[in-house]
């Protein structure tokens, strides 16, 4: 459990946008955007204002609902947290600094910034459909509890590329970031992301990790779980560049670094995505957190803009032949917010 603190910090209102958008020549506004990409939550927060909240298929503003890849981003940013703390004296130390077992495996000369980069240079397959993919084996190992299960399978792939020369999405990477994190800082995640941001940040409600096995590793990667106005929150912390109440909680540069390109993508899961930084996403002017099945956050840091939708799109087995591009449509919709009248 990520523990949240005695009071949660009030987000202010501001005048409600009404933002719509056009597809194949028809206009939609936010009720129709949200049936038609089966949107669960959708919260827009403007210079630290919310002027649009919705919630849809039954969640309650006090439902915790899966954030997938998107606490990918939230990891990074409290390796940031540790840098700072003097937890971690670069980025550039080995992952086998923190995780021995490591050691004579492929992992071998691979950094936290090449897991935190998604460049190991590992061989990796994160097919979804594919039963024998190595995403599906990773999460086998996690739905069985298997303890270490997930650091051995890692341990026992082999080398593609060199580190740091190839960009590839690879969820098992960030796996063992949040491994090497929870061994810099001598304690659970949870505790640490509590301590560094839930707590001051004034943070709704409990969040939660999934853990890979009874009492073991939490899953920096995915499977995490909070509120839909605390997703907003964590946006507000990025934006802010990591300073909460005057109190600076990641180093001065580090969202800068976080939102600067290290790869261009090859194939952007999204038509407004072009590069990835620091576990996130970046396109034009945004930084953002994406996760399975319609999860995001986006980070508009010029425009004081934070932008949160999350979603149970179907999946590929369930989806009609002629279904649309939900994810490129998210990325219109938050256009058309960006377009919206300001205060």
């Amino acid at each position: 459990m990520i523990a949240r603190g005695p009071a949660a910090r009030e987000l202010p209102r501001g005048p409600e946008i009404d933002p719509r958008y056009t597809v194949d020549g028809v206009e939609h506004d936010v009720a129709s955007f949200m049936d038609r990409n089966v949107i669960t939550g959708l919260l827009v927060i403007r210079h630290g204002k919310v002027v649009l909240e919705r919630y849809g298929l039954g969640l309650g503003e006090h439902d915790r609902w899966s954030t997938m890849s998107t606490v990918k981003s939230m990891t990074a940013m409290l390796v940031g947290a540790a840098v700072r703390d003097g937890a971690i004296a670069s980025i550039d130390a080995p992952l086998t600094q923190f995780l021995p077992a490591l050691r004579g495996s492929a992992y071998e000369g691979v950094s936290l910034r090449h897991v935190m980069t998604m460049s190991s240079g590992v061989r990796w397959n994160e097919d979804y459909t594919d039963r024998n993919s190595d995403v599906n084996r990773y999460s086998k190992s996690l739905a069985d509890k298997v303890p270490g299960g997930v650091l051995k399978l890692m341990a026992s792939l082999p080398r593609a590329h060199r580190a740091g020369e190839v960009f590839l999405y690879n969820s098992g990477d960030t796996y063992l970031l949040g491994a090497a994190l929870t061994a810099a800082i001598g304690k659970p995640l949870a505790d640490y992301m509590s301590d560094k941001v839930w707590k001051p940040a004034g943070m709704e409600c409990d969040a939660f990790y999934t853990l890979e096995s009874e009492g073991g590793q939490e899953i920096g990667g995915s499977r995490a779980g909070m509120i839909l106005r605390d997703f907003g929150r964590f946006g507000l912390f990025v934006l802010n560049d990591g300073v909460i109440d005057g109190a600076r909680v990641l180093p001065e540069s580090w969202v800068e670094a976080a939102a600067t390109p290290a790869f261009a993508v090859p194939a952007p899961p999204v038509n407004d995505i072009t590069h990835y930084g620091y576990s996130w996403w970046l396109g034009d002017g945004v930084m953002a957190a994406l996760g399975h099945a319609g999860q995001r956050i986006d980070v508009f840091r010029k425009e004081g803009l934070v932008v949160v939708t999350l979603g149970a799109f179907p999946q590929p087995l369930y989806a009609p032949p002629t279904d649309h591009n939900r994810r490129n449509e998210v990325a219109a919709f938050t256009r058309a917010v960006r377009a919206a009248r300001r205060e």
